[in-house]
């Protein structure tokens, strides 16, 4: 799966070849031509205004001139924007010195151009130059190196029959130069997202009913506060890893689903986990029965942000936070003690407390999503997607680059935390929780509106 043996090499080279090793291509003209001919086919149709682009910056070892570039005195980063084809050659140049614009280009390339379509842009490029024998060639090699790391990225919504067609199609193609370094290299990186596409296929969760409504011998209040804390970040970590970093990014702008599934899967983790805990606290019949969940919660949160799990932070603050639960009379301390816990998020001065403790948290850490999406929809609808008809905004590119790259600082980092089943069984995946209306009719049967509480339930 990870290597490519002799007998795998010949099922993708012709019937007759010449021994593997390298090749000279100036002795073989047609081999080269029939090659950069099979890369032009590869190349999705283009006409009129985009063809002209295709013989433009594609074709040039510099793409300066296709690039806007800060005028002195303007802050911000040096590019600013440029063609399509310009900013792909342009991260094919990456050296030291602007390694850190192909990291934010293969961030955030989707929002301009597809995977697929940048992926034969850059087996147009790489066939160009591969045949010529000057420097030249160095142009092919540093296309093909991106090309490795876009298949890398490739998330598993990218992974379509097509794009597979293209690249092991290409694969052949350099098994038959003898480029066997390069093949194996490239085969490597799509046998890998092949192999996860299926294990995705293969390992769908069963979906149980959002209502589900289940019953538990254990209680909330037999489990130690700090190992609950530890079981829901499990929980949220499983999640937070597996969501890609493109989810993030095509959400902010297509808010589709299906182009964002473990992101989805996350945010829904999250909203049932926040009725989850309102539902416990409200299933108590007794007025210091609740006061005891509550203050559990609190522990609880106690020990989440030890653990930098903002995450299940979020969620049991915002359950605590509820008007259901929040418009009960709770006893000083407990009040008293959650206006400590708020304080964190804040929303004043754009969440300042909650940034600076993401600033100041190493890894591990769990962040929290919303704000990740808040600032990326502000992004995106504040700042035009082109700076000219042709010119691709690539500032505002910039930003997004900025905001995802702290998410992925985090995603790096795994939790020393060992799973405990009889607590993740407890929690039954948060799906034994009340509706929206039912939490109201409880809390307004313990207090009903405009008047106290029952004299039963009063401490």
């Amino acid at each position: 799966w990870t290597t490519l043996k002799s007998d795998e090499f010949n099922s993708c080279a012709p019937a007759t070849h010449s021994p593997v090793g390298p090749t000279d291509e100036s002795a073989s003209p047609s081999f080269a031509q029939k090659n950069y001919e099979k890369a032009s086919v590869l190349l999705p149709s283009v006409d009129g205004e985009n063809s002209a682009e295709l013989q433009g910056a594609l074709d040039e070892l510099d793409p300066t001139e296709y690039l806007i570039m800060k005028k002195s005195g303007e802050e911000g980063p040096d590019l600013r924007g440029g063609s399509v084809d310009s900013l792909i050659v342009h991260a094919t140049r990456a050296a030291k010195n602007d390694f850190l614009y192909q990291e934010a280009f293969l961030t955030t390339y989707r929002t301009f151009i597809s995977p697929h379509d940048l992926i034969c842009k850059l087996l147009y490029r790489y066939n160009k130059f591969i045949h010529v024998g000057d420097m030249r060639q160095r142009a092919a090699r540093n296309s093909f190196a991106l090309l490795v790391r876009v298949v890398d990225d490739l998330c598993l919504t990218d992974v379509h029959e097509n794009v597979l067609k293209i690249l092991m199609d290409f694969i052949c193609q350099l098994v038959s130069r003898g480029d066997l370094l390069l093949a194996r290299a490239l085969r490597k990186k799509v046998v890998e997202k092949c192999y996860l596409k299926q294990r995705s296929v293969l390992n769908m969760p069963v979906l149980l009913p959002s209502m589900a409504v289940t019953t538990h011998k254990a209680s909330l209040l037999d489990f130690k506060s700090e190992n609950i804390a530890e079981q829901m970040t499990v929980l949220d970590a499983d999640l937070f890893q597996k969501i890609e970093i493109p989810e993030v990014l095509l959400w902010a702008k297509e808010q589709k689903e299906d182009l964002s599934p473990n992101l989805t899967t996350f945010t829904e983790h999250f909203n049932k986990m926040s009725y989850w805990a309102r539902s416990r606290i409200l299933d108590q019949e007794e007025a210091k029965d609740r006061e005891r969940y509550v203050v559990k919660f609190i522990k609880v949160m106690k020990y989440l942000r030890k653990l930098n799990n903002f995450n299940s932070y979020l969620a049991i603050l915002s359950a605590l936070d509820s008007a259901p639960i929040r418009r009960l009379e709770w006893q000083r301390n407990i009040t008293e003690g959650l206006k400590e816990y708020c304080a964190l998020i804040d929303s004043s001065s754009s969440f300042r407390a909650y940034r600076q403790a993401l600033a100041e948290t190493s890894p591990p850490c769990i962040p929290y999503i919303g704000l990740i999406l808040q600032d990326l929809t502000f992004v995106h609808i504040g700042n035009s997607d082109m700076l000219t008809e042709d010119a691709i905004n690539f500032s505002k590119r910039w930003q997004q680059f900025n905001i995802l790259d702290n998410m992925r600082r985090f995603k790096n980092c795994q939790y020393p935390v060992k799973r405990n089943e009889q607590i993740i069984s407890f929690f039954n995946n948060f799906d034994d929780y009340l509706c929206e209306e039912a939490m109201w009719q409880i809390s307004e049967t313990i207090k009903p509106r405009g008047g106290k509480k029952k004299n039963c339930d009063q401490t």
